[in-house]
């Protein structure tokens, strides 16, 4: 969306006290804060008491959260202040519908599915963190940016690689999508380890500071799984052209290949912080206070072919791309109800892929979505079977 260089830029954070959010907060200080900003509305879950603070510092007009029960307390947190408090999902998809020209989409899981896609409809910019998306409802969404008249800018730190490596005239000449994977805590294990961790152990990443649900999904590769399909749908390429590879330093975060045969990659310390910086002035780039890299230290990079018999997440990615349909949001709600029974401590590490793979196996008749509910009801079905499943 074009704007005057004059204009505040308007933005949203929806799910602003996860990993992201609190990133992206710190990106607007960092490039100026309310003189170059107008927050029109944080989003949060239960965590009420930053969702408050952030909402004072940033000058939010409007602070929202998910849970309604925590309306009072978040009301009571802001007492005084003059920021208006909304909660429950009604309030989430209001906050997400403003006026704002810029959204970060950062609520985790299918929860984030509705309120994003209310604010593509509306036409703002979307600076994608939330996977499912793509994932669950990737060629309506992307239908709906279309329609809406804004931007998709990714904020995953592998898709923000490809965005800046894509050359625009050039797009008909690519020849790979490269993703790479840092392989987790759990790259040298062998299955019988990995058996056994638990969600302390598997939530313990080597290179990135994240959050429980996407910090498990990296050591199960669940999370580049999805990525897969996102890159799908954000990169119009066909799965054949999808490749990861493991590289554990996370300094190249993602390639590109050519029919020439070069290969663009885009380096940089690993930190949220970038992608997000990029994505929130696109197509400009901002100073920010982030590492550099120092080439004459990196005594090397490493790469290795990903192991799907360890991680075979890559492998219900590919089948979920092969057969299509609704089969990406099968996958991603068995996932989480998977991931959720993990932490739980009700099913091991390993069973979290089983268990996607036995309901996506017996869900793979579902039809292509025609609308936002069929997208829904495969959700809720997947889910029930997994639920089931674990029981």
């Amino acid at each position: 969306m074009a704007l005057d260089a004059r204009q505040k830029r308007r933005i949203t954070i929806l799910g602003s006290t996860g990993s992201i959010g609190t990133s992206t907060l710190d990106v607007l200080r960092q490039l100026g804060g309310r003189d170059r900003f107008d927050v029109l509305a944080v989003t949060g879950n239960g965590n009420v008491d930053l969702l408050a603070a952030q909402a004072r510092e940033c000058g939010a007009r409007l602070a929202v959260t998910a849970d309604e029960n925590r309306y009072g307390a978040l009301k009571d947190a802001l007492a005084g202040s003059g920021i208006a408090v909304a909660a429950g999902r009604a309030a989430l998809l209001e906050a997400a519908s403003g006026d704002a020209d810029w959204v970060m989409a950062a609520i985790v899981g299918t929860a984030g599915l509705a309120p994003t896609l209310a604010a593509a409809k509306r036409g703002a910019d979307i600076a994608l963190a939330n996977k499912e998306c793509l994932v669950s409802a990737g060629d309506l969404f992307v239908q709906a940016v279309s329609e809406g008249g804004g931007r998709l800018i990714p904020v995953d730190s592998e898709h923000s690689a490809i965005f800046q490596a894509l050359e625009d005239d050039q797009r008909h000449a690519v020849e790979r999508i490269v993703l790479t994977a840092s392989g987790g805590p759990f790259r040298t294990w062998s299955r019988e380890q990995m058996a056994d961790v638990t969600a302390d152990i598997a939530r313990a990443h080597p290179n990135w500071s994240m959050g429980l649900k996407i910090s498990i999904g990296s050591a199960s590769m669940f999370n580049k799984a999805l990525e897969m399909i996102e890159a799908k749908h954000l990169f119009d390429v066909r799965p054949d052209q999808i490749e990861v590879v493991v590289h554990p330093q996370s300094i190249i975060h993602s390639m590109v290949g050519y029919v020439d045969g070069s290969v663009l990659a885009q380096l940089g310390a690993p930190d949220m912080r970038t992608a997000i910086g990029y994505a929130l002035t696109y197509p400009q780039r901002s100073p920010l206070d982030v590492k550099r890299l120092d080439f004459a230290r990196l005594s090397r990079l490493d790469f290795e072919a990903p192991d799907e018999t360890r991680f075979p997440a890559l492998r219900l990615a590919r089948t979920a791309l092969t057969r299509g349909g609704l089969q990406g949001a099968v996958m991603n709600a068995a996932e989480e109800v998977a991931f959720h029974a993990f932490v739980g401590g009700r099913i091991g590490f390993l069973s979290m892929a089983d268990i996607a793979e036995q309901v996506m196996d017996k869900l793979a008749h579902l039809p292509p979505a025609s609308s936002m509910d069929d997208v829904f009801a495969a959700d809720e079905e997947a889910r029930q079977v997994a639920a089931g499943l674990i029981r």
